[in-house]
């Protein structure tokens, strides 16, 4: 019977532990081949779409003579605390006390709400009402671009690790 559960690595799962993810097609499971990196290249590009999308926008605020200044607060705040966020969530997911974990995440979510929403207000009472819209506008397509991608890539995470190993 644990033949039946031991993968052709060695690997023995343990009951009640997610699945690990299969290797991409036309690689083994312990080589990284071209077809592995250009899939993890394509995953960071998708998950990070948000991020790629406020840079891009960049040149285009510029030459329409939108408020720059509240664009570059936005854009800046939400730059800063989304690879903030990457970074607690990835040390919460590595900590073993269930307290300590739920508390990072807490500290992520909470403090990503308000250093955003501070970003926002400096915007609008230093420079002015039209760049406290922009930089306003800029975080909330951001957000709504972020929550749209991480919908999307959990159901793919999820039907992954319902996969049987």
């Amino acid at each position: 019977m644990l033949a039946h559960a031991t993968r052709s690595d060695g690997h023995v799962p343990v009951p009640g532990s997610p699945a690990p993810l299969a290797p991409a097609p036309g690689t083994e499971a312990g080589v990284a081949g071209e077809g592995a990196s250009s899939a993890t290249l394509a995953v960071s590009f998708i998950r990070y779409l948000d991020v790629i999308l406020v840079v891009a926008s960049t040149p285009f605020v510029l030459l329409a003579s939108l408020p720059a200044a509240g664009f570059a607060i936005g854009a800046g705040a939400w730059i800063l605390t989304r690879f903030g966020v990457s970074f607690i969530e990835r040390r919460a997911w590595s900590a073993r006390d269930f307290r300590v974990r739920a508390a990072l995440h807490l500290a992520a979510i909470l403090g990503r709400v308000w250093l955003v929403g501070l970003a926002v207000l400096l915007a609008r009472f230093t420079v002015g009402t039209p760049d406290g819209i922009a930089a306003a506008v800029v975080v909330l397509a951001a957000f709504t671009v972020e929550l749209v991608i991480k919908i999307m890539l959990r159901r793919s995470i999820a039907a992954t690790l319902r996969r049987p190993s």
